[in-house]
């Protein structure tokens, strides 16, 4: 009898490939929009809306929060691990040859900005609120969407589009950080940032036991939300704190082995249950989609996401070779980038985050905001998946003439062999 393989073993190993995590956190995300628009929507609603948590601590928060504030901190340790490599040993490790994504990056944010205001500004509506929803970029969904369109692309696409979107990452916590802090208490920020430099310690020691880690972990975002501050910051500050350098008799460094460990269960559950709890939105009660899709808020934000993105990525990079005069070589050009500026409007986890903080409870401009982020999202992924296929057409024809024009260079110049003479007969 064959022997089977454990289903979780299977789904760990699903998960290596980056267009099956983005599969499975759209999933999530389906299923929850599915299930709060049906018949049965009151039972989501009595879910996400339970309460868990001791009043006493101040944690007395429902379902919901706990996804996007507590479980979520494990996502962006992840993040911040990742964050630390590209630093120290990555693509950012050198800023002059990171210089032109890290540029795109910052004009990819102001860009969606731009899309969201204007659209506010010809509405005529006053509401300015989500302005930042549409910044963000998702590291894993924009890189499985090139691995499956791009093939055929130069490496260095790929570079690009990582440093761009970790780029893209640290500008984004940084707003979620300042934007989205509620009357900071630098006290209990003070004792965060204190729990958080002796996990520094511990790691910088290669003191890694669970039974430390975790206690100290979940302190830090313990203090962390008490302080104000978002509590997720509290795992990107953890992460930063990994060492990536090795020591004597390491093989991988310790920000790849903690990833490794945690990435599992950061993809396979703690995203898609997230995706589950925002993109649970009631469209059917709050006006139906058609109300939705012309909300100025929701097309602010799913028109900057696909629409803001492409014009400032691209249109920073076009300005910064043509005018700036810097280059992105590594056989990397324009046409490139004007298809790679599109995947990088796919938002998703940290632009339904952002869209849970920028609108109250009661605002009906919170649904809106977080459905038009999956639209977007999805209009980001269908028009860049086209232009990518239409560029990486173009690599693989280059290619296929640029290796006929060698065989036939070298056929032409290849030294024929002396003919044997043929002796007479006498």
């Amino acid at each position: 009898m064959p022997h089977r393989q454990n289903p979780i073993a299977r789904y760990r190993r699903a998960l290596h490939n980056e267009a099956t995590a983005g599969i499975v956190l759209i999933l999530g995300a389906a299923l929850a929009l599915i299930w709060a628009n049906s018949p049965l929507r009151e039972s989501y609603a009595t879910l996400s809306e339970t309460v868990i948590g001791p009043h006493s601590l101040h944690l007395d928060m429902h379902v919901s929060h706990w996804a996007s504030d507590g479980l979520l901190a494990i996502f962006f340790f992840v993040v911040g691990l990742e964050l630390k490599h590209e630093f120290v040993a990555g693509s950012l490790r050198d800023v002059k040859q990171a210089l032109v994504p890290i540029l795109a990056a910052v004009c990819g944010m102001v860009g969606p900005v731009f899309v969201y205001v204007l659209v506010q500004i010809v509405t005529g509506s006053p509401i300015y609120d989500g302005w930042a929803v549409p910044v963000a970029t998702d590291i894993a969904f924009a890189l499985a969407v090139l691995g499956v369109f791009g093939k055929g692309f130069p490496p260095a696409v790929r570079t690009f589009l990582m440093t761009l979107a970790v780029v893209d990452d640290l500008l984004g916590i940084v707003i979620i950080a300042i934007f989205f802090s509620d009357g900071v208490d630098f006290i209990f920020l003070g004792v965060a940032l204190l729990v958080v430099a002796f996990f520094g310690v511990l790691v910088q020691r290669r003191i890694v036991r669970w039974y430390l880690l975790w206690p100290l972990g979940i302190l830090a975002w313990y203090f962390m939300h008490l302080s104000g501050v978002h509590a997720t910051i509290a795992g990107v500050a953890l992460g930063l704190t990994v060492p990536v350098l090795l020591q004597r008799g390491e093989h991988e460094p310790m920000t790849q082995r903690l990833t490794d460990r945690i990435e599992f269960y950061s993809a396979g559950f703690i995203l898609p249950i997230f995706a589950f709890f925002a993109a649970g939105v009631n469209v059917v009660d709050s006006g139906g989609f058609g109300e939705m899709l012309i909300d100025p808020v929701a097309v602010g934000i799913y028109l900057g996401l696909p629409l803001g993105k492409f014009l400032g990525i691209f249109g920073g990079v076009f300005l910064m070779i043509k005018v700036l005069g810097l280059k992105l070589g590594h056989g990397v050009d324009l046409p490139d980038i004007f298809a790679v500026s599109w995947v990088a409007g796919i938002g998703f986890t940290v632009s339904l985050l952002i869209a849970t903080l920028s609108f109250d409870e009661s605002s009906p401009h919170g649904p809106h905001a977080r459905v038009a982020v999956l639209l977007g999202s999805l209009l980001a992924l269908i028009i860049g998946a086209v232009f990518l296929r239409w560029r990486a057409a173009q690599h693989q024809r280059g290619a296929a003439l640029k290796r006929r024009l060698e065989s036939e260079s070298r056929s032409k110049h290849a030294t024929p062999k002396p003919k044997k003479s043929k002796k007479r007969k006498k």
